[in-house]
């Protein structure tokens, strides 16, 4: 029984001398690269794309999340404004009103053409018109009173954070200054409804008095030409704030994923805010770190591989595409060949087609060939930094 313990003892002492000397042997003789290789690390780069908004408003909707690839093309975000649906709104009612105006306009004319008394149709044509008027006007008052009513909740809104020192008071001037404004454009609105009423009442007085005469004809058909024309730049301005309203959903510039989201939903953004961070899958590359006794040896277009290390056995083909013309203190995590070499270049290898594994700041090796040859096919082969 002793015999056999000092037996496996023995064997034990055996494998363990045998495991290091293995070790010391690694240790002495650790593996080259070939002299046409040249290796270094760092991590994966890209150019950032931020997603802006044309128009300031609110965030309605928000579809993305960081890490979400996404489309060219595709919807990100929409947002929303008030004041331009207002505005919106204000203008088609001002159309209805003034295509309304020439509808009874066009009736007056095919009128006058049938010989109506001159002042009959003068009196008529005041009638219509006032009451076309005060529709236009009715309808900008409802607007303006929204707008008006807007204003004052900004108003006691933002005097209470002026007051508080949380808003900067030259703003709070301009929200006032909008709210006193606004209201005294609601007054002047509902003061020119009262001369349009007035008129009405005249209008009619002098309905009876105008039996005997004719509407000039030329007049009225000037007149109706003049607000087809009023039409035409109501429409104008319309589709102008539609195509506002329009830019205001915000759409992914190119095929890519989100790096980071920088707004969310119900937020206030201005106009040229940023929205979200995405990057081109086409524009990833790897930036890594090379000795600068290599450096010299490098040219723009030479052939490379990349190794990410969760995947060490697929290399990514790649081609060098920039070399820093300068060089830098090597950055903390990234390991170099020479202990005694503390500068480094930077240099940049792309991948030769786009790849779905590369994300923005993982860490990888490349290697680069001076003469397009002995590519490693896995990490193994390579030695350690």
């Amino acid at each position: 029984m002793q015999t056999l313990k000092k037996y496996w003892l023995g064997l034990l002492i055996l494998i363990l001398i045998v495991i290091s000397g293995y070790f010391l042997y690694l240790k002495l003789n650790p593996k080259k690269l070939p002299p046409n290789l040249i290796m270094g690390t760092g991590r994966i780069d890209g150019d950032l794309i931020n997603v802006n908004t044309k128009y300031s408003g609110r965030i309605k909707e928000l579809f993305i999340e960081e890490g979400d690839f996404v489309k060219k093309g595709q919807l990100i975000a929409v947002l929303s404004s008030e004041e331009y649906e207002n505005q919106l709104q204000s203008i088609e009612s001002q159309i209805d009103a003034k295509n309304k105006e020439i509808e009874s306009k066009k009736l007056e004319f095919k009128m006058a053409k049938e010989s109506l008394p001159e002042d009959v149709n003068k009196a008529r044509f005041s009638i219509e018109s006032s009451k076309a008027m005060l529709l236009e006007i009715e309808s900008n008052i409802k607007s303006m009173e929204k707008v008006v009513k807007q204003d004052e909740e900004d108003y006691k809104r933002y005097k209470n954070l002026t007051e508080r020192g949380l808003f900067p008071k030259e703003k709070f001037e301009k929200i006032k200054l909008k709210y006193e404004t606004d209201g005294d454009q609601l007054e002047a609105l509902k003061e020119k409804r009262r001369q349009i009423l007035a008129l009405i009442n005249t209008s009619e007085s002098n309905l009876i008095q105008a039996m005997a005469t004719l509407k000039n004809i030329e007049i009225l058909q000037n007149a109706i030409l003049a607000l087809e024309s009023n039409v035409k730049a109501l429409q104008a301005q319309a589709q102008q704030i539609r195509t506002i309203l329009n830019e205001m959903k915000i759409i992914s510039p190119v095929d890519g994923y989100v790096v980071d989201k920088v707004a969310n939903k119900g937020e206030v953004v201005g106009s040229g805010m940023t929205i979200a961070t995405v990057v081109d899958q086409k524009d990833l590359y790897l930036k890594m770190f090379v000795d600068t006794i290599y450096t010299g040896k490098i040219k723009i277009g030479d052939k490379a591989v990349i190794f990410l290390d969760a995947y060490p056995d697929k290399p990514i083909e790649a081609t060098v595409v920039k070399i820093s013309k300068k060089a830098e203190f090597t950055p903390k995590d990234v390991a170099v060949r020479e202990d005694r070499i503390q500068r480094v270049y930077a240099v940049h290898i792309k991948p030769n087609r786009p790849n779905s594994l590369l994300k923005i700041g993982l860490p990888a090796i490349g290697v680069i060939s001076i003469d397009g040859k002995n590519f490693p096919k896995s990490l193994d082969e390579l030695p350690e930094l």
